[in-house]
């Protein structure tokens, strides 16, 4: 049998990067990370040391090769590479573990600073992460096959992640079929609680694909935009937005295990990404370089945004109005007016354009205050009657009673007795 070599100690800083993605001082802090989860219970039958079951589950991420040739590459057993792996990768995915790397930020001095970051990119105001999907390949699952098949055919885990501006992972998901959409994943997850509970501050946004549902806190482009504020809104959002699919692509080129397909269970591969994703931040913390092998954009893993626009646009009228109101404010060209459905007179209950506003104080105003769409006809009745629809009343009419004409003009709720979003539920 082949002799175990020191690696850490034959290997400089540069051959283990290229190798197991870390140098050695972040190798020897995995190792402190789990010591106590994955070491021996006694020296019998010479079991395999803490560090190398590390450094064994460090080559498997960063090459995805069988296992075979892992136990070739380390002088040990097929079986014991599988043992080392699975023990590590469970290790890693304690939430302890992970929240002391994969967190949100919720400190108001964080926030801003992330904020800063983003707008030096394209100068979107509040912008405090990217969010988008990427899809990892693994095997046929032995149950629920069909639910893993994704549009491309392939069976895959739907990951939903959010980057900062400095390639950080602020927020992974990583247990969702290839079938689902991204904007389901989003729906489910604890991150839009964290918005519409406000944990998150008003005036902080997300960007995202139009495959997501637009929100007064998740920022979509426009399908079609108009010349002028619309179409400088679309170039600056794409640069911005472009931070998280460079971000996937930098995750993907780090451990290689992500590009190939997975050749383990869906719970299995779920917790490889997670632990990807955490070993990526300690990169991040550590300022270790990236490997220069491979492509550093993501853009082969694009949802068919259009897919959902129709029930996106029927139930979020909310976030569509917040986001007219958000490009007319801050990116309004020289001599172009605001559209109609942001001007209006005092009384009216529509939406007063103010370019002096910032961002914070019209998430607050849309959030109290609901947006709704009606048509043109019924406004024009409105108005004359001096009259506006409360909340209330406008959602307790049946479906044969509400507006269908697409032709819309926003306006604002003047029920003073409307109900808000409350800590203990969403909107």
């Amino acid at each position: 049998m082949a002799v175990r070599r020191s690696v850490l100690e034959t290997l400089n800083d540069t051959e283990l990067i290229q190798r197991y993605r870390l140098n050695r001082e972040g190798i020897l802090i995995v190792v402190d990370l789990v010591r106590d989860a994955i070491t021996a219970p006694t020296i019998r039958n010479n079991p395999i040391r803490a560090q190398l079951k590390c450094l064994t589950t460090l080559r498997y991420l960063a090459t995805g090769k069988m296992q075979l040739c892992n136990a070739d590459d380390l002088a040990i057993s097929q079986p014991s590479v599988s043992r080392s792996i699975h023990q590590t990768i469970n290790a890693l995915c304690r939430p302890h573990i992970i929240r002391q790397f994969i967190s949100f930020p919720l400190d108001i001095r964080q926030l801003q600073r992330n904020k800063a970051s983003f707008m030096d990119i394209a100068g979107v105001p509040g912008v405090v992460g990217a969010i988008d999907g990427t899809h990892i390949k693994l095997i046929v699952p032995h149950q629920d096959e069909d639910v893993f098949v994704n549009r491309k055919k392939t069976h895959s885990i739907n990951t939903q992640i959010v980057f900062d501006a400095n390639f950080t992972i602020l927020d992974v998901v990583a247990k969702w079929p290839g079938s689902t959409h991204d904007s389901r994943i989003l729906m489910e997850s604890g991150l839009r609680q964290l918005f519409e509970r406000h944990h998150v501050p008003a005036g902080c946004h997300l960007v995202g694909d139009s495959g997501y549902p637009c929100k007064s806190w998740l920022l979509t482009p426009y399908l079609r935009p108009q010349v002028g504020p619309q179409l400088n809104y679309n170039r600056a959002h794409k640069k911005t937005r472009s931070v998280v699919e460079r971000g996937i692509g930098q995750l993907k080129r780090r451990f290689h295990v992500l590009h190939s397909e997975i050749r383990l269970s869906p719970e299995k591969t779920s917790k490889v990404i997670t632990v990807c994703a955490l070993l990526h931040n300690l990169c991040r913390q550590r300022n270790i370089p990236q490997t220069e092998d491979g492509d550093e954009f993501d853009d082969d893993d694009d949802d068919n945004d259009d897919e959902h626009r129709e029930f996106v646009d029927e139930v979020e009228q909310c976030g569509l109005a917040f986001r007219d109101h958000f490009v007319y404010t801050h990116f309004r060209g020289d001599g172009f007016a605001p559209a109609a459905g942001l001007r209006g007179e005092a009384g009216d209950g529509i939406v007063e354009e103010e370019a002096g506003r910032g961002a914070a104080s019209v998430v607050s105003e849309l959030t109290n205050d609901l947006k709704l769409r009606v048509t043109k006809d019924k406004m024009k009745q409105l108005r004359a009657s001096n009259t506006l629809i409360p909340m209330r009343s406008f959602f307790d009419l049946t479906e044969h009673q509400r507006p269908e004409s697409e032709e819309t003009e926003a306006y604002t709720s003047q029920d003073t007795g409307s109900e808000h979003i409350s800590t203990s539920g969403s909107c």
